[in-house]
């Protein structure tokens, strides 16, 4: 039997050891794992990966016990832990492919690769002088030749508009921001708005410089979009409901089996205890997400709008294996101040949980309020105007926003998934950003007068017919608003930052424009608080 194999299961003993559990009956079971490998090893007909078997018996042995339960290989732990830490090892640059080149979409600011100079549009055409244009590489291949430990060096060699020869660049690396608030800006005089897309390690360090700068400009009232926030760090989303919660409220509990019940409370004086205060929702906020808007809709500190969130209650713990790989091993059950259980049932099996998303929508929950019922067991009341709110998985929310079926169509979205948008949008600015930064002297100005226009449109048509998708006039005219907005708003991203993708994108979104209605009416928001 291999060395790995013998050390994993000695390990593996280790573990159920400190644990507390009965040590016969898990010998037992360890000694039949053990000779099962043993024999396949000595004398099985042909020759075996065993570094493989001995993942996939980790990998389906976790699959029996729930959806979150999950094993991570070595060559997979950094890549799912990156983005949670905030920050990766790189030369700080945004990059697309275009035309089999390399393409700088913007440098990352205070990275190293802006503070030598790189520019937007720059195109890379040598690596550590190996040729890098026009040999189809992907972005994989630009990704392993440009991230590096912090301190080393790589050399690159750059062709810019304007000039006749390459520019040779060396550039040290540095640590590289991942940014998790994707947007902070006001939206009148009083109304702040505040995207997160992740509950990352620098999460709440993003947000409270978010805040503040709102703040300095009279924010009064604030909308926080989690939308498609899928999670992250726990005690993260415990230090954001803390900032909008007085005293020692309950945020959050968690109990398992061999995990006592543990409170996590509001303790320090937060920055947004007061004003109004809406979160967006929908069926992609999870985990810690859920965290957040359960706590401050049962505490009746605020409003939550869009539609039920994902059900991902169950709390994993991360444990290191010999070699560098880990599991995360669910110990714990999330519940809200109320008590009721974020997790949504999955005793239907794993691929059964994975469909629920698409169950939603085929079943119309999606589309109508009227399509979900709770049975009176899943009842319960607000902590402090006793409004009934819901169990049974996931955060209903207190104003149902449909999924609006009429923005798009299947031409749209096969535009869209084909790449079709952004290699326009890459293009169009290459060819005028010049004109674009001399003709819009702010974003402000960009907002209020630049427009998509019908030139704008045949070329994104006669793109799409390069990628096989045949002109469908009908469909066109139907998605052409929300087209229009799109390539809008990418170019707004592309020329500033994501803060003005949102400002563009959030025009058409419904619940986005009910949750700006409700918040500047204080009667409504009242009664909808106050509603039971």
């Amino acid at each position: 039997m291999s060395k790995k194999i013998t050390v994993l299961i000695i390990s593996f003993i280790v573990f159920l050891f400190s644990t507390g559990v009965n040590a016969q009956v898990f010998n037992d079971h360890i000694y039949k794992f053990s000779r099962v490998l043993g024999l396949i090893n000595m004398f099985y007909v042909d020759s075996v990966d065993q570094e493989k078997l001995v993942d996939d018996a980790i990998i389906n042995m976790l699959k029996e016990l729930d959806p979150h339960s999950i094993y991570i290989s070595k060559e997979e732990v950094k890549r799912m832990e990156e983005p949670l830490q905030g920050s990766f090892d790189g030369i700080g640059i945004q990059f697309n492919i275009l035309n089999d080149t390399i393409y700088v979409v913007s440098p990352i600011s205070g990275g190293p690769s802006e503070k030598l100079g790189i520019l937007p549009g720059d195109r890379i055409i040598q690596i550590d002088d190996e040729l890098v244009a026009g040999i189809g590489i992907k972005n994989s291949g630009v990704t392993e030749r440009l991230r590096g430990e912090k301190g080393t060096e790589v050399n690159v060699k750059i062709s810019r508009r304007g000039e006749n020869s390459l520019l040779d660049f060396t550039i040290t690396r540095d640590k590289i921001p991942i940014y998790s608030v994707d947007a902070a800006y006001m939206l009148d005089d009083e109304v702040g708005y505040i995207k997160i897309n992740r509950f990352a390690a620098t999460t709440m360090k993003e947000f409270q410089e978010g805040l503040m700068k709102l703040k300095e400009n009279n924010m009064q009232h604030l909308i926080l979009d989690l939308r498609e926030n899928a999670g992250g760090y726990m005690n993260m989303a415990i230090d954001l409901a803390d900032e909008f919660l007085s005293g020692d409220k309950l945020i959050v509990y968690t109990e398992g089996e061999s995990n006592p019940k543990r409170e996590y409370k509001a303790g320090n004086k937060g920055d947004f205890e007061e004003g109004r205060l809406i979160v967006l929702v929908d069926g992609g906020s999870a985990s810690a997400s859920e965290i957040v808007s359960g706590a401050i809709q049962d505490w009746d500190r605020g409003l939550i709008i869009g539609r039920r969130t994902f059900g991902k209650g169950l709390v994993q713990r991360p444990f290191d294996l010999p070699d560098g790989s880990k599991i995360r091993l669910t110990i714990a059950r999330y519940y809200t101040p109320t008590g009721r259980l974020i997790q949504k049932p999955y005793d239907e099996g794993i691929e059964e949980y994975a469909k629920d998303r698409l169950n939603r929508y085929k079943h119309g929950e999606l589309v109508s309020k009227d399509s979900i019922h709770f049975p009176d067991s899943l009842k319960y009341s607000t902590l402090h105007t006793g409004r009934i709110v819901y169990g049974g998985g996931g955060i209903m929310p207190d104003v149902f926003i449909p999924l609006d079926t009429t923005l798009g169509s299947d031409y749209y979205f096969d535009l869209r998934r084909k790449g079709v948008f952004n290699k326009y949008v890459l293009n169009y600015i290459d060819k005028n950003r010049s004109k674009l930064e001399k003709q819009y002297t702010d974003f402000r100005d960009y907002y209020k007068n630049f427009e998509v226009d019908n030139d704008m449109i045949e070329d994104i048509v006669k793109l799409g017919e390069e990628k096989k998708i045949e002109r469908n006039q009908e469909e066109l005219d139907e998605a052409l608003d929300i087209l229009k907005i799109q390539i809008k708003a990418l170019i707004a991203r592309d020329i500033w930052t994501s803060t003005e993708l949102f400002q563009v994108f959030n025009d058409i979104n419904p619940a986005y424009k009910e949750a700006l209605k409700i918040i500047k009416d204080e009667k409504k928001y009242k009664e909808l608080l106050n509603h039971n």
